[in-house]
């Protein structure tokens, strides 16, 4: 579980990233998730970037195992399941604290005017990116954002199995 502020992120770390991601890291605040193995699964991005644009997902998912079980279950059409289950009260509150957390949590690194009120995922009212609800489920703990803790039951990763691959960093 990773809260404000976040494990800082070694050279290696952002250099395991850009080999996950496929191109070089940007604002990366720390580390917010990782594998079992000790690689990144969720970096914690600046609100805003280094050139001035506003970035509301601060929990970003890298890890390529990860990302394609999310990937998975959106062509799936997994979310409309998540969205209709917001019908539930329970979840629906529950889903808006998370909402909120996530918002208190990138509040720590400054406001950003432009994405006021924004978190990600679609919360609080939507299901949107899978990837984002996941990413924050991973960083925050069970129990914080329940969307993101189904869409983790649902895929088939784990973050108990590593499922890293040697990543070619130039060394």
């Amino acid at each position: 579980m990773s809260t404000p502020p976040f494990e800082p992120a070694s050279e290696h770390d952002l250099a395991v990233a850009g080999s996950q991601l496929g191109r070089p890291v940007r604002n990366v605040l720390g580390i917010a998730a990782r594998c079992v193995c000790g690689n990144p699964t969720v970096l914690a991005t600046a609100p805003r970037l280094a050139d001035g644009s506003p970035f509301p997902t601060l929990y970003y998912l890298s890890h390529p195992a990860a990302t394609a079980a999310m990937s998975d279950l959106e062509a799936e059409h997994v979310m409309v399941e998540f969205q209709d289950a917001l019908a539930d009260p329970e979840l629906n509150a529950a889903y808006l604290a998370a909402h909120e957390a996530y918002l208190a949590d990138r509040a720590v690194y400054g406001e950003v005017p432009e994405i006021a009120g924004i978190s990600a995922g679609g919360m609080p009212v939507r299901v949107k990116c899978l990837h984002a609800l996941a990413a924050h489920a991973l960083a925050a703990g069970p129990g914080v954002n329940p969307v993101g803790d189904l869409a983790l039951e649902r895929g088939d990763w784990s973050p108990l199995v590593c499922e890293c691959v040697d990543y070619e960093l130039g060394e």
